[in-house]
């Protein structure tokens, strides 16, 4: 029962932080970058220590060589000598070391092929890493870039989905204004139609005939003669009569 409590408890642990990995992509990336650091400082820890032993056997070879170099220089001087016995012991020395020579040299030549094939690995290693890691980035990016594209697109679509509704509105309201503004024509025609206008051109008429009246009254007083307009009817010519004038 405790093992299955565990679990439960466990699943919703990784429910919960997977929630929060999604929410947070750059976080989690963020750790692997840093991750990824560790694992390069621990190899190439490791790798210095190689690097260590192979400059230790390359030291060890160096003297091993230079000792040989000796053991061989001193068997040919005793043979020289002549003391057979002694250029013996030195011979088998040189057999010895000749022997350790060549195996140091051999783990020598493995463990430098073996260096380089640890730095190759780590470089590919590494290279795929951030390579992966540019990848996520990007990945990341591009989410973020269609996030807001998908957001802008379905406010759009609610946008869209609101001016239709409201079309219908203006659509009323339009004919609320158009069935007012025709109202309104009507009734300014109408009130056009009911004015009177018989009494104003006659009393525009009086006005204008006592005006001349006035003129004509002021013409004579003061000796002017006024010259007839073409709208002063002209007094009609006096007729003739026929045969001799009365006298």
């Amino acid at each position: 029962m405790f093992r299955r409590i565990s679990n439960l408890i466990k699943g919703f642990l990784g429910l919960f932080i997977g929630g929060i990995e999604k929410k947070n992509p750059e976080a989690l990336l963020d750790v692997e970058k840093e991750n990824l650091r560790k694992q390069i400082s621990e190899f190439n820890a490791g790798l210095a220590a190689h690097a260590g032993l192979v400059e230790r056997l390359m030291g060890q070879v160096r003297k091993l060589n230079t000792e040989e170099n000796e053991l061989k220089a001193r068997t040919k001087a005793l043979l020289q000598a002549g003391q057979r016995e002694a250029a013996g012991e030195v011979a088998l020395r040189y057999k010895n070391t000749d022997q350790q020579h060549a195996e140091l040299t051999a783990q020598l030549e493995s463990a430098e092929t073996r260096y380089k094939e640890l730095v190759r690995a780590r470089d590919v290693a590494v290279k795929a890493a951030r390579d992966k890691i540019e990848s996520l980035r990007r990945g990341i990016d591009d989410m973020k870039v269609q996030k807001a594209m998908a957001e802008l697109n379905e406010m759009a679509a609610g946008m869209v989905g609101s001016l239709g509704g409201s079309g219908d509105t203006l659509n009323r309201l339009e004919e609320m204004v158009e069935d007012e503004r025709t109202k309104a024509a009507g009734r300014a025609r109408v009130a056009k139609d009911s004015v009177d206008l018989s009494g104003t051109v006659l009393q525009e008429a009086e006005q204008k005939a006592l005006a001349d009246m006035a003129l004509a009254d002021f013409a004579a007083a003061e000796g002017i003669e006024l010259k007839p307009t073409e709208s002063t009817p002209q007094a009609p010519p006096a007729q003739g009569t026929m045969g001799p004038v009365s006298q």
